[in-house]
């Protein structure tokens, strides 16, 4: 009798193991986050030495951190931007393919597809609406703006994925409301959200889930 149970107990265990890989994203890799974290920080620091530093003749209030961006700047800072971006989102993919087929799960399927969608809507919604506020002239609330879209995208899309990310989203909604009532002060916002945030998860999720 208890053998017949203990098979029971083990199939209803397997069972319960495949529903979760069916309707989780299970393969989200701790280094991708830890390598996107560093290098939003790296293009932080950039942002802030060639605003701030390089091109100081651009402040026009140096009791805080906040400046005019001429079209020379504003191009410059534009193409670091992209070219975070397009890091976080290769090592994203590499880390993340990694572990999938460490794991033998399948990198594109249904659920990951749903997940994908669910990040992309907000965080299309939130970079048009960004665009617009520069090309409106409040460009100075972008760093807040991105942080809480970023926060939602991550929320929408936690429901297929490992919880972890749920919190992080939500701390990146708080973080961007935060910033939203220190204006001048976005870019250590934004660098402390997509850098130092996003690294602490990575570690966070790598010792959990990949150690």
């Amino acid at each position: 009798m208890n053998t017949e149970n203990q098979k029971h107990l083990e199939n209803l265990s397997e069972i319960r193991s495949i529903m979760e890989r069916s309707s989780s994203f299970l393969s989200l890799s701790g280094l991708a986050g830890v390598f996107a974290g560093i290098a939003a920080l790296i293009g932080a620091g950039f942002a802030y030495w060639y605003a701030y530093i390089y091109n100081a003749r651009n402040i026009v209030n140096k009791h805080i951190p906040y400046y005019e961006l001429t079209d020379e700047v504003f191009k410059v800072l534009i193409i670091d931007a992209i070219v975070v971006l397009v890091i976080a989102l290769a090592s994203g993919y590499y880390f993340t393919h990694r572990n999938a087929k460490k794991k033998g799960l399948k990198l594109w399927n249904a659920t990951s597809k749903r997940m994908l969608s669910s990040l992309a809507i907000p965080l299309i919604t939130g970079g048009i609406f960004s665009l617009i506020m520069i090309f409106q002239g409040t460009g100075y609330i972008v760093s807040a703006v991105t942080l809480i879209f970023y926060g939602l995208a991550l929320v929408n899309a936690s429901k297929y994925t490992l919880k972890e990310v749920k919190f992080l989203g939500i701390f990146e909604i708080i973080l961007g409301l935060i910033a939203s009532m220190f204006i001048g002060y976005g870019l250590f916002f934004w660098a402390f959200g997509f850098g130092i945030l996003h690294i602490i998860y990575g570690i966070l999720m790598f010792t959990r889930y990949e150690k």
